[in-house]
Order: structure tokens, then sequence, then C-alpha cells
């Protein structure tokens, strides 16, 4: 069996496996580790889930999902109301920064705003990912840290520093007492 057939059928045992995914209506496609999912989910989450299982194969380089969610019955919302559930959870959540809004449309939400760090983007991600009759996201958040490139340099010679002075004490630690007493 060649090693594309054993990724394949790897991120197939995956999602099978996963309680979290229905992997029933999803295809896998693998090329050289290059993995692709195309088929249909009940949910957002389970959408995001299936891609996280397939990250957790042995050999998978990318992961490209396109999966569409095909929610059933009951699990639409009208975009005003996904709307003000997506700002309501925003806005609840103390670890989304101030100033990041919500819009949808046709069930997908368009996140955006102003952070500072790159992580308050995914916690942003992650507040509304939950949300019933949400489709899909788009992560429209800009990242404002500005940076001072002598700071960088500073920073980057800080850690050189650290990194050698590491290096050279755990070389020590590691030689045989014997050694270091000559």
């Amino acid at each position: 069996m060649g090693r594309n057939t054993d990724i394949r059928e790897s991120v197939e045992a995956e999602l099978s496996y996963d309680p979290l995914v229905g992997a029933k209506d999803i295809t896998v496609e693998n090329l050289g580790g290059d993995v692709t999912l195309v088929g249909t989910v009940r949910s957002y989450p389970q959408y995001l889930e299936a891609a996280e299982a397939a990250w957790r194969v042995a050999g998978v380089t990318n992961v490209h999902n396109h999966l569409q969610v095909a929610l059933p019955p009951g699990d639409h919302q009208d975009d005003a109301t996904l709307t003000t559930a997506a700002n309501d959870a925003l806005a609840g959540n103390v670890t989304v920064p101030e100033g990041i809004e919500a819009t949808a449309r046709n069930g997908n939400l368009t996140l955006t705003g102003m952070v500072q760090y790159g992580s308050e983007c995914a916690t942003a991600e992650r507040a509304v990912s939950w949300l019933l009759g949400l489709r899909g996201s788009r992560n429209e958040i800009e990242d404002t840290f500005d940076v001072d490139p002598a700071d960088v340099k500073q920073q980057v010679k800080e850690t050189l520093e650290r990194t050698r002075w590491f290096l050279i004490t755990a070389t020590w630690w590691s030689t045989p007492a014997a050694a270091r007493s000559r």
C-alpha cells in the first residue's frame, strides 16, 4: 500500500473515530500529505473539528477544508439573529478585545476590528464558532501590533544569548564530572 493510500485511510479512520465529526458524508483526498476534505457536515463545529482530526494524522502536511455546512431543519437563523448572537458572544467573552464586531450574511459571519496580537483573532473566532445557525466565518480582523525594528533586533540578540548560555550550561552538565574537573 502506498503512502498516499495510508494517509488517506488514516485520515478517514481518524474522522470516523472522532465523536464530534459526522464522517459519513466526508470524502478524503490525499496527495503526498496534502489532504483535502470534501463533502458535507451538519454544523460549523463539525467543520472545524474535521480539519483538526485530519491534522492529527502523521504525515499530513496541509489540510484543505472544502466541506460545506448543511444545517439540519430547525438550525437555521436569519442573519439579523445570527449577527446579534455573535456580537453578544464577542462582548460577553472577556478574552475578546473591545471593538471586534460580527456581521452575518447567508449564515456566514465576517469578523472585523483591530487587535494588538494575532492570538486575539483566534480568541474571537472561537467565541462565535459554536453559534447555532453558523455556516462559516471569515476573519477580517486587523493586527495592529507595531514593531520597532531596533527593538526586534535587540530581542533577537537577547534570545540568541539566552540560547547560547543554555547550550553552554547544558553541555557542561552533560559532561561527566571527571572530565569537568580537568
